[in-house]
């Protein structure tokens, strides 16, 4: 379903819903957790992001089953996170309905902003519903949580947990936390044949808006730079970053998959890789969620929120005083010809790139761990 019509579907429905229906009565927690459904809709990083409150969920309750009701658009996700028994998709009526015949012990709704899925929530057949109190859809919950913008997205997901006993302090969040299937891992191999064992970068070019995007010139440059450490570059990415690919790593400085594989295997494809460039995007997430080391670069989107976290993540900001400007996922039209990520050089983020190159080992010996670092 068109995302745009998504959107305008839930400001005008998702408010009339929220209006007619009656909040739900609390009731009391059933004696133990047997099912769960998870409602998330959205994009790729915020399934991501869900995968450490699915994994503390199934170590406290080891013989729930996790329901999962996702949107096409991120459904991929789910098949990489261990612990999701069934999946079904939000925007697809039939499988909406195959998942609100069920009943549930507990509904959390871990959308942020959005109505629709909180009248999901309110609809499911369970005693105790929980989401985020940002705006009126608190009526849907028994339980309503608080949203904060300056919590890094994982954490506010496990503040979601807390009614069920489950402290969000306890919910662990070192990566990976991705799984990629062995199947998936072993096809990979023949896209990658001409690397060997040659170390290589993955980029993604793309970003879910214009204003989140860097320039395939740019790339192209770092591309350029990075060829004389013996650096490769793989580009990633859907059919409509193809032509940037053939931009980046045209005349052999690389690879170019952009188009040419599902979410699955170009998860597969950056756990292979030595380390990911990327804007801030849900491909960003992947790489942070199986543990491999990225180079973020970020404008409009908030760094407090969706920068990957823990050692060897460099996200550069430039930290303007217009940005961030994104609030639950709308960014407005920019002023500024986006000199957020237009400010952001080359020679940084090459540098950046070899910085972590060097700590993992890829082109030198010598080795400097390091923590996050936002430049600016």
């Amino acid at each position: 379903m068109n995302i745009r019509l998504v959107k305008i579907l839930d400001t005008w429905l998702g408010r009339v819903f929220i209006t007619l229906l009656p909040s739900p009565s609390n009731k009391s927690f059933p004696d133990g957790l047997h099912s769960i459904l998870l409602v998330r809709p959205g994009g790729i990083g915020d399934a991501v992001l869900l995968a450490p409150v699915i994994r503390s969920i199934k170590k406290q309750f080891p013989t729930i089953q996790i329901t999962v009701l996702a949107e096409q658009r991120n459904a991929g996700v789910f098949p990489l996170i261990p612990g999701v028994d069934r999946l079904f998709c939000y925007d697809r009526p039939r499988e909406l309905f195959q998942a609100l015949r069920c009943s549930y012990d507990a509904v959390i709704d871990t959308e942020q902003w959005h109505r629709l899925s909180a009248v999901v929530a309110r609809i499911a057949s369970a005693p105790v519903k929980i989401g985020f109190d940002t705006n009126e859809r608190r009526r849907m919950f028994t339980h309503s949580i608080p949203y904060s913008h300056d919590d890094y997205e994982a954490v506010s997901f496990a503040h979601l947990l807390e009614p069920l006993g489950l402290e969000s302090r306890a919910v662990e969040r070192v990566a990976p936390f991705l799984s990629v299937p062995d199947a998936v891992s072993g096809n990979v191999a023949g896209l990658l044949e001409s690397f060997r064992d040659e170390p290589f970068v993955v980029v993604f070019p793309g970003a879910s808006i214009p204003e989140r995007r860097w320039g395939a010139d740019r790339f192209r440059r770092v591309a350029e730079l990075l060829s004389s450490f013996g650096i490769r570059i793989v580009i990633v990415g859907g059919k409509e970053d193809h032509q940037q690919g053939e931009v980046i790593v045209g005349g052999g400085l690389g690879l170019n998959l952009a188009g040419l594989t599902s979410l699955a295997v170009t998860a597969a494809v950056i756990q292979k890789s030595t380390l990911l460039v990327s804007g801030d995007s849900g491909v960003l997430h992947i790489a942070a969620g199986l543990g491999v080391p990225t180079v973020s670069l970020f404008g409009p989107g908030r760094t407090k929120k969706w920068a990957p976290r823990g050692e060897h993540h460099i996200v550069i900001n430039k930290g303007l005083p217009c940005s961030p400007c994104t609030t639950f996922g709308n960014t407005p039209p920019c002023l500024h010809d986006t000199r957020c990520m237009r400010d952001i050089s080359v020679d940084e983020v090459v540098n950046a790139v070899t910085m972590l190159l060097t700590s993992v080992g890829a082109i030198s010996s010598r080795c400097c761990k390091r923590d996050w670092i936002e430049i600016k």
